[in-house]
């Protein structure tokens, strides 16, 4: 084979080769377009908000200590009773970050035998009181921990309050008065839900002197200053509107 003919079979086979090459690529299905996948946003956990209205319902017990001046020895006689009691409760509440600030007040009812304690004075006459009611108006403050809300709270407090006394000849008499005093107490409260919350709180009440005087139909008259506090340990259950 010559120069010349050997020159030509390869310009043939070039030819072949560019003539097929492009029909075939054009033959060949292009290759689908990546579609691209946005990032998955992850939304941060909603903190649990106290703000709102509530209402709710408590059970628990109750400590009352009495204080009664001996009109006879200047002495002072105390005694003390125990009981259970409940009531319910209404406030707001007003979140500022960590911080809650709220106003509240409550209402607890010692059942028919309320909260009775008696004792007996230098000579022997029997004095006594028993609590029948307690209720508080209060403001409070609070830390905030997402649903766990620890709070303090201090206000005004109120009691119903029936005093008696009866003599060594068996002749008595009472009086029945509203008391008014203060309070402190702390406690803690979980949300369960979006509106539903528990608690647990201690409470303080105190009542300064209260002149009693009693006159028996012997006639015997009687008359002393009477102290008295209140300590009260309570579970509750509140629902709270709006909640976000």
């Amino acid at each position: 084979m010559t120069v010349r003919a050997f020159a030509g079979g390869l310009a043939l086979a070039v030819g072949a080769v560019l003539g097929v090459g492009p029909a075939g690529a054009a033959d060949l299905t292009p290759a689908p377009a990546t579609v691209p996948v946005a990032p998955v946003a992850y939304a941060p956990a909603a903190i649990f908000s106290w703000t709102g209205f509530y209402l709710g319902g408590e059970l628990g017990g109750a400590f009352a200590n009495s204080s009664w001046s001996d009109p006879f020895t200047g002495a002072v006689n105390s005694f003390h009773s125990t009981g259970f009691l409940g009531g319910g409760q209404i406030g707001a509440n007003y979140q500022i970050n960590r911080l809650v600030l709220g106003v509240e007040g409550d209402f607890d009812w010692t059942g028919g035998m309320g909260l009775k304690g008696s004792g007996l004075d230098s000579l022997g006459n029997s004095i006594g009181t028993s609590v029948n009611w307690t209720s508080t108006v209060t403001g409070r403050i609070g830390a905030a921990f997402d649903r766990l809300l620890l709070y303090g709270k201090g206000g005004v407090a109120f009691a119903q309050d029936q005093s008696s006394f009866t003599d060594l000849a068996g002749n008595s008499a009472g009086t029945t008065f509203t008391r008014t005093g203060w309070t402190v107490g702390a406690g803690l409260e979980y949300a369960l839900s979006r509106n539903w919350s528990a608690r647990i709180e201690y409470d303080y009440l105190g009542f300064g002197p209260q002149a009693l005087n009693f006159i028996t139909a012997t006639p015997s008259s009687y008359s002393s200053s009477a102290y008295l506090n209140v300590q009260e340990v309570k579970a509750g259950l509140n629902f709270r509107f709006g909640g976000p």
